[in-house]
């Protein structure tokens, strides 16, 4: 079972930036979609970006289009989440996940713990 171990939340001012990471265990990493998702509180998770096992393909939601910026390193077995021009908005826990192959959903992948985003106005 891969572990995925999220990192880098915190505190930030709105307008400011943070760069949470993800670590995953195993030696397939590369052949995975990996993506962020994330939970406000009393709210549904919700798909923030994803990108191709070669990183070739990204895609975001619409909200954070052009703000946040999804990047992987597969020689560390790490994805990363840019995230500029923050607001209170995008507080949240951010989660890490690896979408199974073959086309299963996100929900039947791995799953991190998360990280705590707070944005301070």
């Amino acid at each position: 079972q891969v572990q995925l171990v999220e990192s880098g939340g915190g505190l930030v001012q709105a307008g400011g930036s943070l760069r949470p990471s993800c670590t995953a265990s195993g030696r397939t990493f590369s052949d995975h979609y990996m993506g962020w998702f994330r939970q406000a509180p009393g709210k549904e998770r919700e798909f923030v970006a994803e990108i191709s096992g070669r990183g070739i393909t990204t895609n975001y939601a619409n909200t954070v289009k052009g703000r946040f910026t999804i990047s992987r390193d597969n020689a560390k077995n790490t994805v990363y989440l840019q995230m500029s021009s923050l607001n209170p908005e995008d507080a949240a826990v951010y989660f890490c996940a690896r979408r199974p192959l073959y086309g299963a959903p996100w929900s039947a992948g791995s799953w991190g713990r998360g990280t705590q985003v707070t944005v301070s106005s």
